[in-house]
């Protein structure tokens, strides 16, 4: 990544496997476990979205964004 801090969030449609739906939400329920009524209390959306925001970060999207050769 080319070190900038500064993001914005942004409402997309994203198409992931059903897999890694799946994934996502037994691993945000597994950690954040239940409570003594053995309910879950996490937002799965939210974890969904964490957690693409730090593929996105980690892989650096900003540099893949930026060449113009990944719009054609």
């Amino acid at each position: 990544m080319t070190g900038s801090s500064e993001t914005i969030t942004v409402n997309a449609n994203v198409s992931i496997t059903v897999e890694a739906l799946q994934a996502v939400v037994a691993n945000a329920k597994a950690a954040a476990g239940s409570d003594d009524r053995g309910v879950f209390r996490v937002d799965t959306a939210d974890s969904v979205s964490d957690i693409i925001s730090l593929f996105l970060a980690e892989k650096d999207f900003e540099t893949f964004a930026k060449d113009i050769n990944n719009y054609t």
